[in-house]
Parts: structure tokens; sequence; C-alpha cells
């Protein structure tokens, strides 16, 4: 008899109701989709994008099972893959006219086949791993050699930058495999060129010598300590992990594993992604950062203009269109790369509570910034990023007053969620060090479906042979329990 009261057993009820609702999306299995995703910086994913996708599968008479929109993404679920390789075409052409400029990446996915009832009260199904899902696996050798000369090549520049503002005269810095070498006319030139760069640069090993050829002049050799390329290394990694982080966003992969392995090796593993054409591309794009000054007098020029638009833009000058579709020329001429940057956050103008990006720069970085709005008030500068050749104006705001301390604010037109996706692009757009697909492997689902077909029976035949011990010793009791 049951002595507990009703609101006990009402919870119990519930409980179990709310378990079972919540366990049915793993009984749908999953279907395959194609993902659509922005993979410029001033393109969103929003409701036309959605629109304009239904539309393109409505004029190729392509039937879908859902169409879902996320922040980053937007999915349709297609009835079988022969559905899905004609849709992902269909988009591909509709969205990417240019195969050269794309704006878009559409990939090959797998969605959960839940009801949309199910999806909208978050009723998703359990994620699986690599080893029962499919997917890819990658595994990436991080050059370290690549990330130390990247970082000799911009101590060079601050180097020549130092000596310049310090009135040393030298007969040229060159690198020279892992060193950089500085050649002087006389002893007492080198000497206090070696006092000044120990005080700005503490990195650095400073070795004094004779250059062997035939001028015989007087060197310094900088190498960099043993704890700074420690430093180096460790920072290329983590920087690299969180691009990685950021790029496979795109994919739409449910809990992938990314992680460091040894000291110089990134495994990452993507469950349940089918393209692994894109997935490569996506993990070895390379990404900088460049500020540029914008030609202010001929983007004002109609005619101009035209001319740009159609591909003959001045001399000097390249065609950008600027966030909210304004187009501008912008000049060449690089005045500071994001090697430069060491932070990123978003935050809000402090007068007029406006969303926008706080910076923040190395010194080398601050000096030249300060240099280049102090020269340029009432000025335009653009801040771009180049992925694969092709450049996108993140932003290109007027420099009000000369600005010091490296510390940077960028505002105008911008919204919190905009702010947030820029500061973001600048912190972890680019990596830290190059990278090489070492080991690749793709892992089909049937071994998968497999080994949780022989979970399932096992558990089955084994509850069962258990039942059958139980009425077979206990009888009546064992048949009860």
């Amino acid at each position: 008899m049951n002595r507990f009261p009703l609101w006990k057993n009402a919870l119990i009820a519930l409980a179990l109701v709310l378990g079972l609702l919540y366990t049915l999306p793993n009984f749908f299995g999953e279907v395959p989709a194609v993902q659509v995703s922005s993979i410029k910086a001033t393109i969103k994913v929003d409701t036309q994008l959605l629109s304009r996708v239904e539309d393109t599968l409505k004029a190729a008479a392509i039937t879908h099972t859902g169409l879902f929109a996320d922040q980053h993404s937007i999915r349709v679920r297609l009835a079988d893959t022969d559905t899905q390789l004609k849709a992902k075409d269909v988009i591909e052409k509709a969205l990417n006219p240019d195969p050269s400029d794309s704006s878009y990446s559409v990939a090959l996915n797998l969605l959960s086949a839940s009801p949309s009832w199910l999806t909208g009260i978050h009723a998703l199904p359990m994620y699986l791993g690599l080893d029962l899902r499919g997917g890819v696996h990658f595994l990436l050798q991080v050059d370290m050699k690549g990330a130390l000369t990247k970082r000799l090549d911009s101590t060079g520049a601050d180097l020549r930058s130092l000596l310049r503002d310090k009135n040393i005269r030298h007969g040229g810095i060159n690198r020279e495999r892992e060193t950089i070498v500085i050649k002087f006319r006389d002893a007492e030139i080198r000497d206090k060129a070696r006092t000044a760069i120990a005080d700005s640069q503490p990195d650095l090993t400073l070795v004094e010598g004779q250059d062997a050829g035939d001028t015989g002049d007087l060197k310094l050799t900088a190498t960099l300590k043993p704890t700074a390329e420690k430093r180096i290394q460790e920072f290329a990694i983590k920087q690299n992990i969180t691009t990685l982080h950021n790029r496979i966003n795109e994919l739409g992969v449910a809990e992938p594993v990314i992680q460091q392995q040894g000291a110089d090796r990134i495994v990452v593993q993507l469950p349940g992604v089918q393209d692994t054409a894109k997935a490569k591309d996506i993990l070895g794009r390379t990404a900088t950062l460049e500020l540029r000054m914008v030609d202010d007098e001929s983007s004002s020029n109609a005619s101009v203009m035209d001319q740009a638009a159609k591909g003959q833009p001045p001399v000097g000058t390249e065609y950008y269109v600027e966030r909210g579709g304004r187009p501008l020329l912008v000049k060449k001429q690089v005045m500071l790369t994001g090697e430069r940057l060491t932070d990123a956050q978003a935050g809000f103008d402090s007068q007029t509570r406006e969303p926008a990006v706080h910076l923040t720069l190395d010194s080398a970085g601050a000096r030249i910034f300060k240099d280049l709005t102090r020269d340029n008030v009432g000025k335009r500068m653009a801040i771009l990023l180049i992925e694969k050749g092709k450049g996108e104006v993140v932003t290109a705001p007027v420099i009000r007053t000369e600005i010091g301390g490296g510390r940077v604010q960028i505002s105008g037109r911008m919204t919190t969620s905009e702010a947030n996706d820029t500061a973001l692009l600048l912190r972890a757009g680019s990596l830290a060090a190059p990278m090489d697909i070492v080991e690749e492997r793709t892992i089909g689902p049937s071994l998968g479906a497999e080994n949780i077909k022989k979970g399932f029976h096992s558990t089955m035949w084994g509850f069962a042979a258990i039942a059958l011990f139980m009425i077979v010793y206990y009888q009546i009791f064992g048949a009860v329990s």
C-alpha cells in the first residue's frame, strides 16, 4: 500500500515525465544539413539572410525539414544526402557568386532530427564524441621558429624607431637567422646604442663584435633570452588555440575538442563534420590587422568613386565598403599592424555611453599611434582585417585628437553585439604562429553506430538474463521484483 502523501507521488511522476521528455531527442537521431555562416567581419548573420536562404531553396524547388538560426549561423535540415549536396550547391552559388571573394561559409553538417516543438523547449540530444558519431581528427604542428622569427622582425623595427628617436646613427639593422645585427662606425656610438637598447628591450641579450667583412664595422648582436623565447612560444600555442576556438564556431560543431599536445602540437577533433575540405580551410586561415589612413579627398569625389567601384581606384589607394554600406578609398600604406595589439575589450564611450572597443598597444605601437594621430587630427583612419589577401574595413573612425599612452578607443555606429564581435576579431583574429596539418583522419559514423548498437544489445540482454535468474531463483517474489 502506498503510504506516501499525494504531493510526493506527484513530484515523482513529474520528474519521470520531464526525464522522458528530455530523453526523447536521443531517439530521433541525426539528419543531413547545410550550415551557412559569415566569414567576413562586416557581414552578419541576420533574419534577412535567413529569408534569402529560404527563398533560394524555394526557387530551386528544394524542400527542407527545418530552418534554424542562431547568433553565428543558419542551418537547413534536409531529408537525405542527395538533397543536402544539391542544397549546398544552390546556396553557395546564390550567396557567393564570386568564388574568389566569398562572403559566407556554406558547409555540410549533421543536425538532430528532433521535432521543432522539442527543440523549442531546449530538449536537445546528448552529443556524441568522435568515436561514436564520426567526424574529422587533425593534429596541427605549430611553427615555433616562425613565432620567434615574427617577434624578431617586429623587434628589429622597434630598434630602428628607438635609435632614430635617440639620434643614434647606425650602419644598418638586419635579422640574421635567430639574431638581430646592428652595425656601427665607432665604439662610442655602439656603447650609447647598447645602453638605450638594454633599457627599452629587457628580453634581448646583447653581444659586442666586429664585422668579418671588408668594412670591419663594429656591431651589436641581439638574441632573445631563453625565458623570452619560452614565453613567446607559450603565447603562440595559447593564442592559436583561442583563434581555433573562434574559427570552429563557424562550423557549428557541438563540443569540439581543441587541446595542446606536447610542446608544439594542437589536437582538433570535430565530431559530426562531413565537409573535411571546409574544416581544413577554416582551420588554416590566416588573418592580419592593419591601420591605414582614408583618402577623404578622393572619397568625397563622386566621379572618382564611380571609377573606383569599377576597379579603377586612384594610384596608391584601394576601394572598400565600410560598415553600413558606405564606400571609401583607403591608402595602401600600412601605418600600424595588429602585431602591436596586446588586448581588445568591448565597453562604452565614457562621454556618449555608446558601445565602443578599447584597445591596448605595446610600447612601440603606442609611440607609432601617438605620432599617427598627432599628424592626422580630423582625418579618418581605417581598421582593416586582411584574410586570404582580401581586406575588410571593420570600422573607420575620425581622429579627434592626439592619442598617447597606448590606450585607443573605437566607437561610432556600433551596437553592443558589434563591439563584442570587433573586440573578438582584434583580440584573436590571427594566428600567432603558422601551423601545418601533420595528421588527418576522417572517421565514419558506421563504427560508432555499431558500437552504440552493441552497447544497447548488451544492456538489453543483460537485463533479461538478470530478470530470468531472479524469476527462476525467487519465483513469485523474483517476478514481482
